[in-house]
């Protein structure tokens, strides 16, 4: 038995694979908002909620979108969250009737911020581990606490040399 790098436990999103399931997350979305659905605005959580977000808004048709900058992770190491870039207050206040969207929760102390800064947001990730799932209003797929996700953006293709050595 060898011991694996917590990397090695690897979930890959594909492009089309993050578009289905930030689409399944939008449909889910959709009648959630206040006022019959609607949705006063998005704030995305960079860098991997800008995708699914800008699906999703464009799945809603909302057109009020901003972002946070949340850092929280140094390569694959996770450290405490610090505020980089903060959303509009003005536009969203307390978080009533905003939606609040990111690719994956981890532990949940990126959204422990967010929620302290915007109590009443809907907040959405496409992806959520165990630890983190409290902190969530909705998400689409549940992975395992140990399984690395590795998201289109941060892969290239490449060739791998066959598990038995070359031709």
């Amino acid at each position: 038995m060898t011991d694996q790098l917590p990397h090695e436990k690897g979930f890959h999103i594909s492009w089309d694979q993050i578009h289905r399931d930030s689409r399944a997350l939008a449909w889910r979305l959709e009648k959630m908002g206040p006022n019959g659905g609607a949705w006063k605005a998005i704030v995305a959580i960079t860098r991997g909620g800008m995708a699914p977000a800008m699906i999703i808004a464009r799945e809603l048709d909302i057109r009020t979108v901003d972002t946070i900058s949340i850092k929280s992770y140094d390569d694959q190491t996770q450290s405490e969250a610090i505020v980089l870039k903060s959303p509009d207050i003005a536009l969203i206040g307390d978080g009533d009737g905003i939606l609040i969207v990111d690719d994956l929760v981890d532990t949940g102390k990126t959204l422990e911020v967010v929620k302290k800064m915007f109590p009443k947001a809907h907040i959405a990730t496409v992806y959520a581990k165990p630890m983190g799932r409290p902190m969530v209003d909705s998400f689409i797929t549940e992975v395992s606490q140990d399984t690395w996700i590795f998201f289109p953006w941060d892969m290239a293709m490449q060739y791998v040399e066959p598990y038995r050595g070359t031709d």
